[in-house]
């Protein structure tokens, strides 16, 4: 980390409902590598809006870091792009989905990045895990939780009540797509990034 940009907290929102779902998030979780300082229990959420597809799986992850936004979108797309992610149809069902909530001390309005995300703190499944590992940011948020269900920790092994056989469950993928509760639920495909959607 350099002297000139002191390390500061960054939030990631990272959702996945398509394949192994939770394999996904732990990837991209492994590979946010030593900036990673915390990161939320999983919680499964069903879609938002849109055509049927699987349920999602989100967490939540801070990070230390000097890196500016625009570094931390870069960052994001590579991840994504390592478990798979196309970007075809929009609101499509995603193998992996990684926001830029908020930086702190910065913000961007940007056509592909807008930080903090202007939709965060209308979304439970982003609000619910951030008010773990940034209680501060999430001050004062009251929104509607049900169907935000907790299933444990990010951790190896299964997780509660994610597996089974239907759309969206682990090794299971849905071939519909439509809006999804992914954190960047709403975004065109061709521009989705960072606090966009």
């Amino acid at each position: 980390m350099s002297d000139t940009h002191p390390a500061r907290r960054a939030l990631l929102g990272l959702g996945s409902n398509l394949g192994d779902r939770a394999a996904h998030l732990r990837g991209a979780v492994a590979g946010l590598g030593p900036e990673l300082a915390a990161v939320s229990a999983v919680y499964e959420t069903a879609p938002v809006g849109g055509p049927e597809q699987g349920a999602y799986l989100n967490v939540v992850a801070l990070l230390r870091t000097d890196r500016p936004a625009r570094d931390l979108l870069a960052r994001s797309q590579a991840l994504e792009a390592s478990a798979g992610r196309e970007r075809t149809v929009r609101w499509g069902p995603r193998t992996l989905d990684v926001d830029v909530l908020w930086v702190e001390g910065e913000e961007v309005a940007e056509p592909d990045l807008v930080v903090p995300h202007p939709r965060m703190r209308e979304r439970a499944f982003v609000m619910v895990p951030l008010a773990e590992v940034a209680p501060d940011v999430a001050a004062g948020w009251s929104g509607d939780t049900a169907g935000v269900r907790r299933l444990g920790s990010l951790d190896p092994g299964p997780l509660v009540g994610a597996g089974g056989a239907g759309p969206g469950a682990e090794g299971a993928g849905p071939a519909d797509a439509g809006a999804g509760a992914g954190p960047d639920a709403g975004a065109d495909p061709g521009t989705e990034r960072g606090g966009r959607g």
